[in-house]
């Protein structure tokens, strides 16, 4: 991770990062609870309406760049693991292998509300759009 942070110590004496640039964390490995690698961060997807991360572009699969194909995942499913810079999705590998990928030239409508309802029911999340008092199936703000 890049030094633009912002935050207080951790318990390893580490900075504890509460804001960090998006930029620090592309690139950043990902892997889930059995320490499978499960990709790279491409890109973080924001929501500019309303301030939200809406998801992580992950790079699975090929070799040194090449076959790679690209997920969205929800930013609520990753967590950050700071003292080890990378993050930690909690899915078998072979979800994110059936996950509903695109190529790097063909990049889905990440605004539309039923491509981005696939992607949360996939990983099992709720959707950023769906906050707690909202109307279901209200779709993100333009």
């Amino acid at each position: 991770m890049a030094s633009h942070t912002q935050g207080k110590t951790s318990h390893t004496g580490n900075p504890k990062r509460r804001v960090v640039s998006a930029d620090s964390m592309t690139g950043d490995s990902v892997r889930n609870l059995s320490g499978d690698d499960l990709g790279n961060v491409q890109e973080i997807m924001l929501d500019v309406n309303d301030g939200s991360i809406a998801y992580a572009v992950l790079s699975f699969g090929g070799f040194l760049g090449m076959g790679d194909k690209l997920f969205a995942v929800p930013w609520k499913a990753l967590t950050l693991v700071q003292d080890e810079e990378h993050f930690l999705l909690d899915v078998d590998k072979s979800v994110l292998e059936d996950a509903p990928g695109f190529d790097k030239d063909k990049w889905p409508d990440f605004s539309d509300p039923n491509w981005g309802q696939g992607i949360h029911d996939h990983y099992g999340t709720t959707p950023y759009w769906k906050r707690e008092g909202e109307q279901r199936g209200s779709a993100p703000r333009r």
